[in-house]
C-alpha cells in the first residue's frame, strides 16, 4: 500500500514542528498516522496562541484583540490571513525566527484546521478560546508576588495544560471506540496529567520566570513556610523557600501519578499513544527529581535533564509501553526521592 503524496501545507506542518518544538517533533511521529496530523496541527494551534501571549511588543489591549481574533480564525469567522498580515509585522526580536515563520504561515496551518472533521475541530476550536482567554486574564496580572493561592495555581495550569490534555483525550476519543469507553474518567485525569506537566515547567522556570517579571508560584503554599515569594533572589539560600518548593513538587508528583493511571487506561495494543503520553511523563518525573536534589538552584540549566537521560526514557518506556505493571515499577523507582503530598486539591476545569 503506497502512501498518498503530502500537500505543500502537511509538509510545511512537519518543517515548522521542528523548528518550534523539539520535544514534540520527537513525540508526534509516534502517533498512530490517523492521529498525527491532526495533534500536530492542534499543537502549532496552541503554539500561535502562545506567541500571541508572550511577544512583549504587543500592549495588553492587543494580546486580548489577536487572541480572540485567531479564535475566530480557528472557528472560521475571520480570514487567517488578515490575521498573519496583521500581527506578524508587529513581532519583536523576543519571538524566535521559527516563531516569526509560523505567524507568518499561519494561513497554511489553517488550511489543515479546516480539514478536519466536524469532532476534531470543536476540540481544537474549544482549546484555541480557552487557553487564549485564560492566558491573556493572568498575563495581566502578572507579578514577582506570586499567584494567590494553589486554587489560582491549579487554574492557571488549566488554561495552559489541562485544556490541552482534554484536546488530545477528545481526538483519542474520536480516534477509537474503545478509547471512548472510558471517557468520562479519561477526562478527568487529563486535567491532571496536563497540571503535572505544567507544574513541572512553572518550577523548572522559576528563574527564567522572574526575569521577565513573572511568577506563577502560589504564595499560601510559602507563606505557610514562613516566606514571601517577592523576596525571592537567586543565589539566595532559604530552607524556608526550598520547604515550599517540596511541597510543590509532592504536589506535582501526586498530578504525574495520575497521568499514568491515564496512561495506563488506554488500550495496551495502541502503543504509540501510549508512547507519546510516557516520554512526556518520563521526562517531567526526572525533572522534578532534579529540583529535588538542587532546590537551591538559580537556573533551569541546573535541573534540565540530560540527552542520555531522555534516550534512556524513551528506550524504557517504549521497552514497556503495554505493559502497566512494569510502567508502575518504573514510576515507583525514578520517583522514589521525590516528596509525597498531604493536597488532596483537585486540578481546576471549567465547562463550556
Amino acid at each position: 500500500m503506497t502512501s498518498l503524496p503530502r500537500t505543500e501545507d502537511e509538509q510545511y506542518q512537519e518543517y515548522i514542528l521542528q523548528g518550534v518544538s523539539r520535544t514534540f517533533a520527537l513525540t508526534i511521529p509516534q502517533l498512530p498516522i490517523a492521529l498525527r496530523q491532526v495533534i500536530g496541527n492542534a499543537y502549532l494551534l496552541c503554539r500561535i496562541t502562545d506567541t500571541i501571549e508572550d511577544d512583549n511588543a504587543l500592549n495588553l489591549e492587543q494580546t486580548r484583540e489577536f487572541s480572540e481574533m485567531f479564535s475566530d480564525v480557528v472557528s472560521g469567522n475571520i480570514p487567517a490571513e488578515k490575521f498573519s498580515s496583521e500581527l506578524f509585522p508587529l513581532l519583536s526580536d523576543h519571538t524566535i525566527p521559527a516563531e516569526h515563520n509560523l505567524i507568518k504561515n499561519t494561513p497554511s496551518v489553517i488550511r489543515l484546521t479546516h480539514s478536519f472533521n466536524s469532532s476534531q475541530r470543536k476540540a481544537l476550536e474549544r482549546c484555541v478560546r480557552i487557553m487564549g482567554r485564560g492566558m491573556t486574564d493572568y498575563q495581566e496580572s502578572e507579578t514577582l508576588e506570586g499567584l494567590k493561592d494553589l486554587a489560582a495555581m491549579n487554574q492557571y495550569c488549566y488554561y495552559v495544560a489541562g485544556v490541552v490534555g482534554e484536546m488530545l483525550t477528545e481526538l483519542f476519543c474520536d480516534y477509537s471506540s474503545e478509547i471512548n469507553r472510558n471517557k468520562p474518567e479519561l477526562m478527568a485525569l487529563s486535567v491532571s496529567f496536563g497540571q503535572g506537566l505544567q507544574m513541572t515547567n512553572i518550577l523548572k522556570d522559576i528563574w527564567d520566570d522572574r526575569k521577565r517579571g513573572a511568577c506563577w508560584l502560589p504564595q499560601d503554599i510559602f507563606e505557610n513556610k514562613g516566606f514571601i515569594l517577592s523576596e525571592l533572589q537567586p543565589g539566595h539560600v532559604d530552607v524556608r523557600f526550598q520547604n515550599g518548593l517540596g511541597e510543590l513538587l509532592g504536589i506535582a508528583k501526586g498530578h504525574l501519578q495520575n497521568a499514568l493511571t491515564y496512561t495506563c487506561m488506554l488500550p495496551p495494543e495502541e502503543k504509540g499513544i501510549r508512547k507519546f503520553c510516557l516520554w512526556a511523563l518520563g521526562m517531567a518525573v526526572l525533572t522534578l527529581s532534579n529540583i529535588n536534589q538542587h532546590r537551591d538552584f538559580n537556573d533551569g540549566i541546573q535541573v534540565k535533564i540530560t540527552r542520555r537521560s531522555v534516550k534512556t526514557t524513551i528506550l524504557m518506556t517504549s521497552l514497556f509501553a503495554s505493559n502497566n505493571w512494569a510502567l508502575k515499577q518504573l514510576f515507583s523507582v525514578s520517583s522514589r526521592n521525590l516528596p509525597d503530598s498531604n493536597h488532596t486539591e483537585k486540578p481546576a476545569t471549567i465547562k463550556t
